[in-house]
Order: structure tokens, then C-alpha cells, then sequence
């Protein structure tokens, strides 16, 4: 089983590359304590996808750090990746979307595979979920959301992005409608675009996603039809959550909503740094983690 890292954003509300902000005890970065989570889980291979200048960086970084017999690749994403019938010859600063981040290590993975953020922080209990679910699954069209309780994601500093999700009453995934600003007002999230309310009880994803390798076919697919539309290539990105939920709609691929049962905290802000670290420190010293974590 792998887990795939996504470490190539950029951070701007952050004010710096926050996957390699050194927030553990002894100077981890929040990424590593999900590499040891789903380490103990039995995934045995560790990818990170990142931007070219970081490969030497991370690789050094990593080096010595995880246990014998974990195997780990670094993969840059890149503009000048594309489909073998693609071309592209216009002008673009922005990366292509978090669906063609995963689409880059389509060469070094062959098997089923965990996404996730590489600055979120999802807890064991997600991790062995999405073991679980792997494990108990043969079939190459079963994919899987972990999915979070909405009033435990939010940001005490501005408003988050959150898709919420949409199932059926068996948690069959149905669809993840995408809310760009919610806030805590009072006693419910307030989505102050629509003014649309909810109760904090609902299912959000937090991209983390059980996928198989029949995405990267799908995938490649959908990017030589993106890059023939000359409106969508100066622009727009291919969305992870958006390409799963296509794969959905075509009878491509049945996705399972699967409770992640865990804590989750992030730093979209700079403000959250500190409560990532007071976080990881209480964990450790109630013996959630190793300090350092890896020896």
C-alpha cells in the first residue's frame, strides 16, 4: 500500500512553504507524523510530490529517518508533464491541479494509494480506516473518502474551504459540494458566499482519498481533453475531488464515504502554526507519538 504526499502548493495565506515548517518536537514536519501513521498501518511506501527545487531538499531530509523496508520517491510536478499525444505551447504559472499532481507518480506507483495533504494532520484512526479499507477491497473500481466532521476542521482565524459530502443512506458517495468560505457563527457554519447554514455535523472531505490505479488512466483522459480547450488551459486546473466525482458519474468508479473517526487540524493560516505545534507536543507527551519519531 502507498501513501502519496501533495506537497507542491505554495502556501500564500501561510506565508511560506508550510509542509516543511518544522512544527514536531525535535523539528518534524507535519507530514512526517502521517507517514508514521500510515506506516503503522502497514503501507509500505512513502511518495511525496513536490516542486523541483524541494526533490534534493525533502530527499535529504528524509534520509535515514524511515524504517527499514519502507520505500520512499520524491516526484516534481511538472507544467511539461502531458500526455504522450498532448502538446502545450502557451504560457502558465500556476500548476495544473491536484488530479495531474497525483497523475505524476504514475510511474512509481502500481498498487492501491492513499492521497493526502501534505500540511494536514488526519490522526491514526483515519489511517487505519483507510488500511482497513484497502485490505478488505480487490476490486480496481473501489475507491474511498475518509470523511471528517465539518465543526471539528474550521479555522478560528478566517474562513476554510470544505467539500461538503453528499451520500446516499448506506454512505455511498454521491457527490462533494464545494463551500469556499465557511465560518463558526454561533451555534452553526455559516457559508458567507450563499449565506447557506449548516450544523457542523456534516461529512467533509479533507482530501483524503483510497484510490486505484485505473485513476491515472482516467486522469490522462480528462487532461488531453482539458488541454484542447484553449478557455480552461489559461486558467482552471484539474481538481482531484471533481475528477473522482466524474469517475463517479460514468460508473467508473463506486466511492465510499468512510468515517475517519479522528482529530484534524491544518495550517491554512499562520495563526494555526501554533496550535499544530501545541498539538503535536500534547500527543507526544501522552505517548501518541515517539519524540524523536523516528529512531
Amino acid at each position: 500500500m502507498t501513501l502519496l504526499l501533495m506537497a507542491a502548493g505554495r502556501g500564500s495565506r501561510y506565508g511560506k512553504l508550510k509542509q516543511f515548517d518544522d512544527l514536531g518536537p525535535q523539528g518534524e514536519f507535519l507530514m512526517e507524523f502521517s507517514m508514521y501513521d500510515a506506516i503503522e498501518n502497514g503501507f509500505d511506501h512513502i511518495v511525496v510530490i513536490t516542486q523541483k527545487a524541494n526533490i534534493d531538499f525533502l530527499k535529504e531530509h528524509m534520509a535515514g529517518r524511515l524504517p527499514e523496508g519502507v520505500k520512499f520517491d520524491v516526484v516534481s510536478q511538472e507544467l511539461t508533464d502531458l500526455p504522450a499525444s498532448s502538446t502545450f505551447e502557451g504560457q502558465r504559472e500556476k500548476p495544473w491541479g491536484t488530479a495531474h499532481a497525483v497523475w505524476s507518480a504514475r510511474n512509481v506507483i502500481k498498487g492501491p494509494f492513499a492521497v493526502i495533504n501534505a500540511d494536514d494532520y488526519y490522526g491514526k484512526s483515519a489511517f487505519e480506516a483507510a488500511s482497513n479499507f484497502i485490505k478488505n477491497s480487490t476490486d480496481d473500481t473501489e475507491f474511498a473518502l475518509m470523511g471528517y466532521t465539518l465543526k471539528d476542521t474550521l479555522s478560528e482565524y478566517g474562513s476554510v474551504s470544505r467539500g461538503v459530502c453528499k451520500m446516499d443512506g448506506d454512505n455511498n458517495f454521491i457527490s462533494v459540494d464545494e463551500r469556499l468560505k465557511l465560518e463558526k457563527q454561533g451555534n452553526v457554519v455559516k457559508d458567507t458566499d450563499t449565506g447557506l447554514e449548516f450544523s457542523g455535523e456534516e461529512l467533509v472531505s479533507m482530501n483524503f482519498w483510497v484510490c486505484r490505479p485505473s485513476f491515472f488512466d482516467y486522469v490522462e483522459n480528462e487532461f488531453e481533453v482539458f488541454l484542447k480547450d484553449e478557455d480552461r488551459i489559461k486558467n482552471s486546473e484539474l481538481y482531484l475531488p471533481i475528477v473522482i466525482q466524474d469517475m463517479y458519474a460514468e460508473d467508473k468508479a463506486n466511492v465510499r464515504v468512510v468515517p475517519a473517526n479522528s482529530n484534524w487540524f491544518g495550517v491554512t493560516y499562520s495563526e494555526d502554526r501554533q496550535f499544530a505545534v501545541d498539538q503535536l507536543q500534547e500527543m507526544t507527551q501522552n505517548n501518541g507519538y515517539k519524540t524523536p519519531l523516528w529512531n
